[in-house]
């Protein structure tokens, strides 16, 4: 349908609004635009359906860390959610149906992989390059999200490795690993759900750990029918119910990035959890985190530490030193048969691969800028020399409490405001001010020094190579929202269109 719509794959076209992705953030951004009127827009989207994360994650036990209620948009409550916490498969049915409900699959390229967008001073259009052709567009919306690149660790020997090895991201469902010898390399949120799910069936299992995560306990349950019947027929007993949970994750923000020490009732939490569930001395010591909890991302979950204890799997803390065919070397010189390796080692996310393909205003890629200056932006909305470019979940928009979805609408409002502005006020370019991105980050970092971040013993993706944390906000959400309520044309230079059109005619009359 699409294809008949828009001529031939090859063909290059212009768009007044292009976004990129089409997870929560690109086709939320879309819902909105369509809602307010914009017609002129398409959405570009690298897999064959919407979802994102949601629709590429499909490893064993996939699931959301933060409560369904919370993990849906405020204008797309789901009443029929199964359970509390989400899993994989029914968050990616939430999307489809989302988009189905709103018409906007219509406006979508799948399969259709953006390979350059580089900015035209000269037409003052984004010229984009894809699997599928060329394209201009007056306005271009990053929605690529941090999780979607797989970081692959750069381990010797690992491609000599002759069985199977992929990363989490991208599960191979026909590798049987029923009586294999399994490696998991790493310990992150994707692990202690992979762990658990297929434990039971492998031979051996040897997970890999390079640093401990803090664990939480996972208050999941299914609801009732008659708890659903509520949050559908009852008018603003979901919308309630879904504050409350809000409001008790928002004050996890004085912990983490107000006052620390009040982390230590978490920690408290976390401890008891890990002296119940893990037995013996010698496997709680190697799983005891040695850092503040909060400093890494806090993980929730009711079956990993038992997983651990059972006789068949085993937690490697040496580091690797080494892959061989068939083995799995570590720095002590122990020497480890394995069938498959699971690599579940996260993602690039303050040196993502499409940084590389975005070149601004002088030439530079974004991924040069960031190289040389650090990854800072506007709001987490844009980037000085990079006219009309907006981001969705840019530069210090992720969390280490509560819903993404929160931040995203946040700055899907602020976005589309943008927009409206630009046409309304008829505006050629708009891009934000060095100093006014400078001051801004100033103020940022400032928040950041004394978060449980920064301050919490430990490394993380959360921080780029200078040291800076460049993945999360240091405040309230709901500050946050408040920031971006409107699209505050000071902050940016701008040109208008009636202005190129006065100058053209002039030049015009010089010549004659």
């Amino acid at each position: 349908m699409v294809s008949m719509a828009l001529g031939s794959d090859r063909e290059s076209r212009h768009v007044h609004v292009l976004i990129v992705g089409s997870g929560f953030s690109g086709l939320g951004m879309a819902i909105r635009l369509a809602q307010q009127g914009v017609r002129d827009y398409l959405v570009l989207e690298r897999g064959n359906d919407v979802g994102g994360t949601w629709r590429d994650n499909t490893y064993p036990g996939a699931a959301c860390d933060v409560p369904s209620q919370l993990y849906s948009y405020s204008f797309a409550l789901n009443p029929d959610w199964s359970r509390s916490f989400s899993k994989q498969p029914e968050i990616q049915r939430y999307i489809q149906g989302v988009a189905d409900r709103y018409g906007v699959r219509d406006k979508h390229i799948f399969d259709c992989e953006m390979t350059e967008a580089r900015w035209d001073s000269d037409t003052a259009h984004w010229q984009v390059h894809t699997s599928k052709g060329t394209f201009t567009a007056d306005i271009l919306i990053s929605a690529v999200g941090a999780l979607c690149e797989p970081n692959l660790p750069d381990i010797k020997g690992i491609n000599t490795f002759q069985g199977k090895v992929f990363h989490s991201a991208r599960w191979d469902h026909e590798a049987d690993l029923t009586g294999k010898r399994v490696a998991v390399i790493g310990t992150g949120a994707s692990a202690i759900q992979i762990v658990p799910s297929i434990a039971p069936k492998v031979a051996r299992l040897d997970l890999y750990q390079r640093t401990a995560p803090w664990l939480l306990p996972r208050n999941d349950r299914p609801y009732t029918s008659a708890e659903r019947f509520v949050f559908e027929h009852v008018p603003g007993v979901q919308r309630l119910y879904r504050a409350g949970i809000y409001a008790a994750r928002e004050a996890q923000v004085i912990g983490l990035a107000k006052f620390p020490p009040a982390m230590l009732v978490l920690e408290t939490i976390a401890r008891a959890k890990l002296r119940s569930q893990v037995r013996d001395s010698r496997l709680r010591e190697k799983v005891t985190p040695n850092f503040r909890i909060g400093c890494k991302r806090m993980l929730v979950s009711n079956d990993y530490y038992p997983a651990l204890g059972r006789d068949n799997v085993d937690v490697v803390t040496d580091g690797i030193a080494e892959i061989r065919a068939g083995s799995i070397v570590t720095t002590d010189g122990a020497e480890r048969e394995v069938d498959a390796i699971v690599v579940a080692t996260g993602f690039h996310v303050t040196d993502s691969p499409a940084y590389e393909t975005i070149t601004g205003r002088d030439g530079r890629t974004l991924a040069e800028v960031f190289e040389a200056e650090g990854q800072q932006g506007y709001k987490g909305s844009a980037i000085a020399g990079y006219p009309n470019l907006f981001f969705l979940l840019g530069p210090n928009v992720g969390l280490g409490h509560t819903s993404i979805v929160y931040m995203i609408e946040s700055q899907i409002a602020y976005i589309a405001d943008a927009v409206a502005t630009i046409d309304r006020r008829g505006l050629r370019t708009v891009e934000v001010r060095k100093d006014v991105q400078d001051s801004f980050n100033r103020t940022l970092q400032g928040k950041l020094v004394r978060s449980v971040w920064n301050t919490g013993g430990c490394a993380s993706w959360y921080l780029d190579k200078y040291g800076n944390n460049t993945t999360l906000w240091p405040d309230f959400t709901f500050r946050f929202r408040k920031l971006l309520e409107k699209f505050d044309v000071p902050a940016y230079e701008t040109t208008t269109r009636s202005r190129d059109i006065e100058a053209g005619a002039e030049s015009k009359v010089v010549a004659g």
